[in-house]
């Protein structure tokens, strides 16, 4: 499936000349474009030559034929990409990224495709794409998302999209770093426009290119996943470029970027605000606990923490200050971070984070309040508030926290960059018209991105395109009991996606880009998924516990009973 506008009848036409099984890198120009046509009956001695080829082509095996179309990719361009080395790589073949920073071994054999698209001056949009060999491509093509400030491919979604059958492909958006590293924004307006939306789309564009070229035809389908800054780009593709992908997956979304950032800021001012502010890493437990026991979190979360009217002064220390009470200070501290950010006159700017995801590894101490006794450091929050306002809006490096102003700096902010980064548009009625199919998924113990930002984007479009029931032709939510930032967490949360631990099967039931595949290829839209937790969150120990989620505004009750099951029952917004 080519974008609106693309000439698919004029992509090259590859030739010869590349030695089978070899990664080839680019050192010529692009393949010539072979031309087509000619007389009906050939010269005798073209029939000849034409018998012989044939049988020499016969004699080749199809492993040697891969090889060598997937070493013509080098060197051949397709608009702004160009394809800087392709090759055929054999397992046992081992990757290692910075997001996160471990190996991956890749067990499929495929044809790996490197490039980088310029579609500005200032543009070094790097990017690969997986292709399966033969019988083992399913026919669809999926992209992959990223996390953070990106810099990096995911590999391991990358793996587990091929180890599928898909051909998939992943892209840095612009620059090369951690995904905590902003530097490269300072001063390079079109790197953050490549990092806001232009690298997932070009990257798109190219890969379908790529890929009918190799097979000899389009994919059948094309779907994109991510997670956090990955679910902002997937809802940035469903309202920016409409008929990129046919079914979108999209996890914890950052896509209200500036305001998010804005709520880190309001965080860790208040952890900074007075010494005695700061709440350590080894009070949160306390926390979490007494969370649980007050809104009758029986399974070590809550179901739904909207119902929960929990009152942290019920953890006031009633003598000598321990890990198990907080002080005056730190209560007003867990209240503002519950509450959210406000502007100067006490609007809601963004909502807080929600009770119960305190505790843990991907809980508050990872993201909010860091894991020493100093206020915040250490924290990604922190990371990510000094880079975003210092690289990306004021270019200022080494920016002082304290001084943001919530009122000012945020029109500031907008006025900058927010066209770039922010995907807060409503309207998805062009996604709707060309067929497309997305699912959103939040965790409610999400310690990155306050949980409440997804429901509020989703009424909000319902608000847009007619009400929920209009929605639900093309567009459904879940939100995870229990889940943290992109899976993990104390509650059942491996549904597959970027980021996510893998599902123990790869259905509609369990996996959420196979609930996506069967609802755009088979029009069966999800009612509910089914997460699992596995033992220590360790897939390799068992599953442990499964649990539904159900397609917003449902909600999750349990049957009566001992043992009753779990269902999804109706419910309005």
């Amino acid at each position: 499936m080519f974008p609106p506008g693309h000439e698919s009848d004029r992509r090259p036409r590859l030739r010869g000349g590349a030695v089978p099984g070899t990664l080839c890198r680019s050192g010529i120009g692009p393949a010539e474009a072979e031309e087509e046509g000619g007389n009906a009956m050939p010269y005798a001695p073209h029939a000849v030559a034409a018998t012989f080829a044939g049988l020499a082509l016969a004699l080749v095996t199809g492993a040697e034929a891969r090889a060598a179309a997937c070493n013509e990719l080098a060197g051949t361009a397709f608009g702004p990409a160009h394809v800087t080395a392709a090759g055929m790589v054999t397992p046992p073949f081992g990757i290692a990224g910075r997001d996160p920073p471990r190996p991956t071994t890749v067990t499929a054999p495929f044809c790996r495709v490197e490039g980088t698209i310029t579609p500005s001056a200032d543009s070094d949009i790097r990017f690969e794409l997986w292709l399966p060999t033969g019988a083992a491509w399913n026919g669809k093509y999926e992209g992959v998302g990223n996390g953070g400030f990106a810099g990096s491919l995911i590999y391991p979604s990358m793996n587990a999209a091929l180890a599928e059958g898909y051909a998939v492909s992943g892209t840095d958006t612009g620059h090369t770093g951690s995904p905590i590293d902003s530097r490269w924004a300072l001063g390079h307006p079109e790197k953050i426009k490549d990092f806001g939306w232009r690298g997932i789309h070009e990257t798109a564009v190219a890969a379908k290119a790529i890929l009918a070229e190799y097979y000899g035809h389009d994919a059948a389908h094309a779907y994109f996943a991510g997670c956090s800054d990955g679910g902002r780009e997937a809802l940035m593709e469903a309202q920016r470029f409409p008929t990129d992908y046919d079914g979108i997956v999209a996890g914890a979304p950052a896509n209200n970027w500036v305001r998010l950032v804005a709520t880190a800021v309001w965080d860790e001012q208040a952890l900074m605000a007075t010494p005695a502010s700061a709440i350590p890493a080894a009070k949160l437990p306390a926390i979490t606990a007494a969370v649980l026991a007050a809104c009758h979190g029986s399974d070590g979360y809550l179901e739904d923490p909207r119902q929960c009217r929990f009152d942290p002064s019920v953890l006031r220390c009633q003598g000598t200050e321990s890990e198990s009470c907080l002080t005056d200070p730190q209560i007003a501290t867990l209240r503002r971070i519950y509450a959210g950010p406000q502007s100067q006159a006490g609007t809601p700017i963004f909502p807080g984070f929600e009770p119960g995801g305190e505790a843990g590894p991907t809980g508050w101490g990872l993201w909010i309040t860091g894991p020493g006794p100093k206020p915040g450091e250490g924290s990604l929050q922190l990371a990510f508030a000094r880079g975003f306002f210092g690289d990306f809006v004021f270019g200022v490096r080494d920016w002082n926290i304290r001084s943001m102003n919530f009122d000012a700096d945020l029109a500031t902010s907008d006025r900058q960059v927010g066209a770039a980064v922010d995907a807060m548009d409503t309207d998805l009625s062009k996604f709707r018209a060309a067929g497309g199919r997305l699912i959103q998924y939040h965790g409610w113990n999400d310690a990155a991105i306050p949980p409440l930002s997804s429901i509020n984007y989703y009424q909000s479009v319902a608000q847009t395109m007619g009400g929920v029931t209009a929605l639900r032709s093309f567009y459904r939510l879940f939100m995870a009991p229990g889940m943290s930032h992109c899976g993990m967490g104390a509650g059942p949360n491996a549904v597959g996606g970027v980021f996510g631990l893998p599902a123990p099967s790869h259905d509609a039931t369990h996996d959420v880009v196979a609930a996506l595949a069967h609802w755009v290829e088979d029009g069966v839209p999800p009612e509910m998924l089914v997460a699992t937790r596995y033992r220590d969150n360790d897939p390799a120990k068992g599953v442990e516990a499964q649990h539904p989620w159900c397609a917003y505004p449902a909600t999750v009750t349990r049957a009566a009973g001992t043992g009753g099951g779990f269902t999804c029952t109706a419910a309005t917004p």
